[in-house]
Parts: structure tokens; C-alpha cells; sequence
């Protein structure tokens, strides 16, 4: 038993009591964590806004609105159309990465690493954010000298490049047939896993399993309704 000295007793004897609850205060918010949700707020209504409208026509005003902030709380973040469209860009690499990459990352096998990343595609894109990296792609294409063109062409590139190294590991180990050059190949993936994605908009919870059967089609697997692709065909050597 906890024996506490009673304040109260009159003769000085202990008493005995239930131990006090104490008291928990919610922790503080501090100006850096408001100015983060701030940010992280603004960044998701930008990037709703570029996949709808592109660059051209976004209006920063509709964004803070959209946000739940004033225009002048967006100027707070950012100097500029230009450079909220920069930070998009970045903020939506890094939730594809914590959201898509990491589980890709942790596939051994290559061929697994590439439908993983197509169903974890399919089921990022479940929120409008995700057609930001194409809508401006398209806007910007052939303007190399513009930032937020060059930061969009260099997300597509990383992309494309893991996703040629997967290609060609998978090949090595047999899992899939010969063909195309594994970049080629990686930029078909991309683009069934991207444009799938897309055109199934709403249709959960079949896109998953769509999106990777587009692009098991892509790198010349069958794919099954279990969710796994069908064995590789004997490979053949290219025609010299």
C-alpha cells in the first residue's frame, strides 16, 4: 500500500489514500509546427490544382482559399508561382517515395519490385495529387530551360532509370523474355503503370489490380486475376 503523508490531518498522522492523478497538459504548439501545417496544407492544394488546371492557369489566390489560408499566408511559404510549383514537385517525390519507394526498395526480386510498384502506384493515385508529375510533364515538354521543367524531366529520368535496372535484373534472372532494350521496355511500364492509373480514377478497388495487369501486359507477361504474373516465355535471342 502507498502511505502518503495526509496535509489535511490536523494531529500530523499519516494517512492513507489513493495516489493523485497527474495532471497531463496537451503539448504546446509550437510556430514551427503550425508553419509546417501550413506548408504541408498549401503543398497538397498546389498540387490538386496543377493536376486540374497545369501551371499556366493555377491561381495562387484559389490555392490559399483552397487551403483554408489567405493569399498572403502562401507568400509567407513561398515567393512565388514558381516556387510552389518547385516545392510540389518535391513534396509529391517524397510522399511517391515513403508511399511507393520504400516498398518497392524492400522487393529482392526484381519482377515483384516492378508490379509492387505499380499496385502501390494504382492505389497512390487514389488521391488527385498524383497527377501532378504528368500534367506538368506534358506542359513543359521540350522547355528544358524552365526549373519546374527540369524538375519534373529529372523525377521522370530517376524513375525510368530504376526502373530499366529492374528491367535488366529481371531479364538476367530469367523472369522476363527477351525483347525491346530494357529502357524502352522501362519507359512502356511507366507508361501503362502512369496512364492506367489515371484513366481508372475512381475505381477503386479494382485499379490496384488492373494497373499492375496493364503493366505486366507492358513488359510481355500474362497476368492473373490472383494478382500474379504468369511465368516468363523461353527466351529468344534478337534477330542480328
Amino acid at each position: 500500500m502507498d502511505v502518503r503523508s495526509g496535509s489535511g490531518a490536523a494531529d500530523g498522522r499519516e494517512t492513507a489514500g489513493p495516489a493523485a492523478e497527474p495532471v497531463t497538459k496537451p503539448p504546446r504548439t509550437t510556430q514551427a509546427d503550425r508553419r509546417a501545417r501550413t506548408r504541408a496544407a498549401l503543398l497538397e492544394s498546389a498540387a490538386r490544382g496543377l493536376s486540374r488546371y497545369g501551371y499556366g492557369n493555377l491561381r495562387l489566390e484559389q490555392v490559399a482559399q483552397d487551403a483554408g489560408y489567405t493569399r498572403g499566408a502562401l507568400y509567407h511559404q513561398f515567393t512565388g508561382k514558381q516556387d510552389l510549383a518547385l516545392a510540389v514537385t518535391e513534396w509529391v517525390h517524397d510522399t511517391w517515395w515513403q508511399e511507393v519507394g520504400r516498398r518497392v526498395e524492400r522487393e529482392r526480386d526484381p519482377l515483384a519490385a516492378l508490379l509492387t510498384l505499380a499496385r502501390g502506384h494504382a492505389v497512390y493515385c487514389r488521391r488527385d495529387i498524383a497527377r501532378v508529375a504528368m500534367a506538368l510533364r506534358l506542359e513543359f515538354a521540350g522547355q528544358d530551360d524552365h526549373p519546374v521543367g527540369r524538375a519534373i524531366e529529372e523525377g521522370y529520368r530517376r524513375l525510368v532509370e530504376r526502373c530499366t535496372g529492374l528491367v535488366t535484373a529481371a531479364r538476367e534472372a530469367g523472369a522476363l523474355p527477351d525483347g525491346p532494350p530494357p529502357r524502352t521496355l522501362a519507359l512502356a511500364f511507366v507508361g501503362a503503370v502512369e496512364g492506367t492509373s489515371i484513366a481508372l480514377s475512381g475505381q477503386a478497388p479494382h485499379d490496384e489490380s488492373l494497373v499492375a495487369g496493364a503493366a505486366a501486359g507492358a513488359l510481355g507477361l500474362p497476368y492473373g486475376t490472383g494478382g500474379h504474373a504468369g511465368p516468363a516465355r523461353a527466351p529468344h535471342s534478337q534477330a542480328t
